[in-house]
């Protein structure tokens, strides 16, 4: 069915342009052009490509407000998301996932990298009749929610290095790469052909496979051509432990073991050296950055502009959604180098909004999307332009370093319109959260009273 939208203002690859028509057929953009909007539906303020969450742990979400308190890092961080994990089968799973999603597609998030280690039964065993059985509710939520997925199955071998697995971690590991492999090889056939979901695989980190066994994860890679991810240098204790094992670096690891290229990405690289920068740079491999989890977790700043200087392409992912807003992760590259640097632009704000966009999408295998030009992935996302925090900014500056996803009024992902007037087409977004998110976390839900109208939320007043 073909439809067509005009755009008050758009961002197009040559720049802002006004009174822009976008016709779409099915899936795809089949015009682009600049006229009256005649009986076109109207986006009025900017519309820009569909963002890409390019590192995401759906599940995660659940602790959002639960670890604020008190002192503690990474690690202690860790242990409470462990306690989230030992809690979910594939049902509550996907209603969390789907809440999620939808939440992200609330922010203007049209494509989800989801980085899958949850995979098998609290025991450890797969489940019965079906191994994949959490990788399939999440395309399922993805779906259900509006967004494409990069379902990047994730290979989780070891507790530690030289450590064995212990507690929630046996959920996550199939034993070693090619017990790892054979179930991958498995889900990457459940959806071959299917436009919206790509399976890509995971080294989870140094930390969870041992050098020996990376190699496997990396052939699933270039055997499919599909995307390569992994946990890079996220905390100096990390990088450590690595150095006195295997006298390297992890990215130097990742790198005598063919796991770095053109279709890999090193998530986070906040503590990176001169030879990793350069390493990542040359191979042609992604960065993405997360930087409101990395300040969340006291994790520290990345060096995304040098990185970005000798070659290095970079991604934006929310990870452990602390916050689901790609303007807040594209502003905070910039803004968290100010910090670092005490000096002021680093970064265009067209080239933190491509971070977002285009760049995340190529990382996710979805090299046809994150632009508005005939041919790409029909995603749309118009933000206001008359809000409290928009109103009277130039368009793009106005986006990256003032709008939030409280100013996306309409999502259209794949063709399909998800998002109107700022509402999903799942109804209350909120209250599926807090439902999801009660029946993981056993917080007992509340009723709170807002004015004249009633919000189901839960214990800690979570609501909206």
């Amino acid at each position: 069915m073909s439809l067509t939208y005009w755009c008050e203002r758009a961002w197009l690859p040559e720049g802002v342009a006004g009174d822009v028509l976008v016709e779409i057929d099915g899936a795809r953009i089949t015009r682009v052009e600049q006229g009256p909007p005649g009986d076109a539906e109207r986006l009025p303020g900017l519309t820009v490509p569909g963002l890409a969450n390019a590192h995401s742990h759906a599940f995660h979400r659940a602790l959002r407000g639960l670890t604020q308190e008190g002192k503690g890092d990474f690690w202690t961080w860790r242990e409470r998301m462990y306690e989230v994990a030992a809690r979910l089968d594939p049902g509550s799973y996907q209603r969390l996932a789907t809440a999620v999603y939808a939440e992200m597609a609330l922010a203007g998030v049209t494509c989800v990298g989801e980085f899958h280690y949850l995979h098998h039964d609290r025991d450890g065993r797969p489940y019965p009749g079906d191994d994949n059985a959490m990788g399939h509710a999440l395309v399922r939520a993805a779906r259900a929610a509006g967004l494409r997925i990069a379902l990047l199955d994730t290979c989780y071998v070891s507790g530690g290095i030289g450590a064995p697995l212990a507690g929630p971690q046996l959920r996550f590991s199939d034993g070693d790469a090619e017990r790892w492999a054979v179930r991958a090889e498995r889900l990457q056939a459940a959806y071959d052909g299917q436009a919206d979901v790509e399976i890509g695989a995971a080294i989870h980190s140094v930390r969870a496979v041992p050098p020996e066994q990376m190699q496997v994860v990396a052939d699933f890679s270039h055997r499919h051509a599909a995307p390569l991810h992994m946990h890079v240098s996220e905390q100096r204790a990390e990088n450590a432990a690595c150095v006195e094992r295997y006298a390297a670096t992890p990215v130097q690891v990742l790198h005598e073991r063919g796991a770095l290229g053109p279709r890999s990405t090193a998530v986070h690289a906040t503590h990176l050296t001169d030879v990793d920068i350069e390493l990542l740079a040359q191979s042609g491999t992604y960065i993405c950055m997360c930087p409101t989890t990395e300040r969340d977790l006291a994790d520290g700043i990345g060096p995304a502009r040098t990185a970005a200087d000798r070659g290095a392409r970079i991604t934006l992912g929310s990870d452990s959604h602390a916050v689901i807003d790609l303007f807040e992760e594209a502003r905070a590259v910039e803004l968290n180098e100010r910090l670092a640097s005490e000096r002021r632009g680093h970064w265009r704000a067209a080239d933190l909004l491509r971070a977002a966009t285009a760049e995340g999408h190529t990382s996710l295998g979805f090299p046809d999307a994150g632009l508005l030009v005939p041919g790409a992935w029909a995603d749309l996302v118009t933000l206001r332009l008359d809000s409290v925090r928009t109103a009277g900014a130039p368009d793009l500056e106005a986006v990256v370093y003032a709008a939030t996803a409280a100013d996306v009024h309409s999502v259209v992902s794949g063709g399909r319109r998800v998002v109107a007037d700022g509402r999903h087409v799942l109804g209350d977004v909120g209250r599926l959260l807090a439902e999801a998110i009660a029946a993981v976390t056993g917080a007992p839900e509340t009723v709170l009273e807002t004015g004249t109208e009633t919000a189901t939320g839960t214990a800690r007043g979570e609501w909206r």
